[in-house]
């Protein structure tokens, strides 16, 4: 058996940015190599720093998929292990090093004996930054390996070891990530009336996008409308010629997106006209779609662990956390669940700390329901 603790440490030291997961590409590979090795029903195939391998099933009437992510965060880690990031600014603060450890854990025990249908392992790259899954999709990298139905998991500090958490629609929201620049003036600070100060507008902005959650989307449906960055100025004497920020939209509905995406693009283009700015502005929604369960499948899904000993199935409302797995459930029918693995440090902290027994627990009750999907002779 593969050493999944020792796996899971390896893989924490050497985090990467999306698109350049190249380490972890390597290691990835290693070990997949070796797992695989002589089996001639196995195949492989990469795309840029991501990963497929299909097991071909000796009498297949489809094909199961299960993803995993593979790239990490741009946070300087804080967690002070022995087996601390060794690169400089990166860290897996996101538990993706939890996520390829569980998916390695899965592929190999289904190198012991071929199953019945086909099974899809997916290391996909640039979850966090460019939607890696969409990229994929889009780029043809499935070919003819597409799954019937697609399965993956997100670790969440919140849970407990045992937790596996789900619901039968939508289960993460779909994302918009936004940059605005505004440009005016700069001058002296004796001087403003000289001077188009950026940054009083940028202000003015900040306050007034927030009443598009309180005045514009229906309360039942709820929106977050969050700017965390904020670039503008020198010094104190001087008026700011531009302001830069950065921000992101969430919502459960995609229309509830365009809505929001709506109202804040006029809210920035009538600011800018009331300051005399120029307005730079960029939505991105990429493939960052909400992570819609198909209910028919999660319900098996819940079933299946609600019958499981040791496992505590929590049937569980929607989160504003984004997941580039909503574009490849928009293509495929599919399931994403919540694994509990009690950090006290949330998500994309750089004190996020899982708990590891959550890897063996992880491994053999997926292990199961993937055994069930591919092997239940129905």
């Amino acid at each position: 058996m593969i050493d999944y603790l020792k796996i899971r440490r390896d893989l924490h030291q050497i985090p990467e940015i999306g698109l350049e997961e190249y380490k972890t590409h390597a290691y990835l590979m290693k070990v997949i190599d070796e797992l695989t090795a002589g089996l001639d029903y196995v195949e492989i195939r990469t795309w840029k720093t991501g990963i497929l391998v299909f097991f071909k099933g000796f009498s297949p009437n489809k094909t199961i998929g299960w993803r995993t992510d593979i790239d990490g965060l741009p946070i300087v880690e804080e967690t002070g292990l022995e087996f601390s990031s060794q690169h400089e600014g990166r860290m897996h603060a996101c538990g993706h090093d939890m996520h390829m450890t569980v998916a390695l854990g899965l592929l190999e025990q289904f190198t012991q004996e071929r199953p019945k249908n086909n099974l899809l392992f997916l290391f996909q790259p640039a979850e966090e930054n460019e939607a890696g899954g969409m990229l994929m999709y889009e780029d043809g990298a499935f070919g003819d390996w597409l799954p019937d139905e697609f399965y993956g998991l997100h670790v969440r500090p919140d849970l407990k070891v045992g937790d596996i958490a789900t619901n039968t629609g939508t289960l993460f929201a779909g994302t918009c990530e936004v940059k605005l620049t505004f440009k005016g003036k700069g001058g002296h600070a004796a001087f403003p009336h000289q001077a188009n100060d950026a940054l009083v507008a940028a202000s003015y902005f900040i306050t007034q996008v927030q009443t598009i959650v309180s005045r514009n989307v229906d309360p039942i449906e709820g929106a977050v409308v969050t700017f965390g960055a904020m670039q503008a100025g020198t010094t104190n004497n001087v008026i700011a010629e531009t302001a830069f920020l950065h921000g992101t939209i969430r919502t459960l509905t995609m229309e509830m997106n365009l809505l929001t995406q709506k109202r804040l693009t006029a809210i920035a283009e009538g600011v800018a006209q009331s300051f005399d700015l120029e307005l730079d502005l960029e939505l991105k929604q990429g493939g960052y779609l909400p992570v819609e369960n198909q209910p028919d499948l999660a319900r098996d899904l819940m079933d299946f662990f609600a019958a499981e000993e040791g496992v505590n199935l929590i049937d569980i409302l929607p989160a504003m956390t984004g997941e580039d797995f909503g574009y490849l459930l928009s293509k495929v029918d599919g399931v994403m669940f919540w694994l509990g693995i009690d950090s006290p440090a949330p998500l994309h902290s750089p004190q996020m700390t899982p708990d590891e027994a959550a890897l063996p627990f992880a491994i053999e009750k997926i292990g199961k329901f993937l055994d069930f999907k591919v092997n239940a002779m129905i």
